[in-house]
């Protein structure tokens, strides 16, 4: 029956797992899998509990920072930034007013929508402003000073 219970919550951290995609839960997930098969050899509780936290713990500790490695951006492996990643940071002219609601800027020769990054600011046309992100197809830009 131990066995059981521990299949169903490996189950259920893995699908928790699906929507949080930050692997932690699938870490735990595993551990209760072990602790599963533990259970089936006739392990008791006490063991079981051990198993599912030596598992967890090494799947934490061995997993976890490879998988920081491969979700790191390509600004922080110090390559060359392509695509959205370029447009940060960068400067740009504002051609149509630029609020929360509506703009457009010039960066780097392209016409972007844009929306100010602070709620309060108002850019107008000839205004110089630094782009803080990109969302979606949108730049959030701040006063250039």
């Amino acid at each position: 029956m131990d066995a059981v219970l521990w299949i169903v919550l490996g189950v259920l951290l893995a699908i928790a797992e699906m929507f949080t995609f930050t692997f932690v839960l699938m870490m735990l997930s595993t551990g209760a899998f072990a602790a599963a098969i533990a259970a089936a050899l006739g392990a008791g509780v006490p063991v079981q509990a051990a198993v599912f936290a030596i598992v967890s713990a090494l799947s934490l500790v061995a997993v976890r920072p490879v998988i920081r490695r491969h979700r790191q951006s390509r600004l922080e492996a110090d390559e060359t930034p392509m695509g959205v990643e370029a447009i940060s940071g960068s400067t740009g002219l504002v051609l149509e007013q630029v609020d929360t609601d509506h703009g457009l800027v010039k960066i780097e020769g392209e016409l972007w929508t844009a929306r100010s990054y602070d709620a309060t600011q108002v850019l107008e046309p000839g205004e110089r402003v630094r782009v803080i992100e990109v969302k979606g197809a949108t730049a959030m830009v701040w006063r250039d000073i």
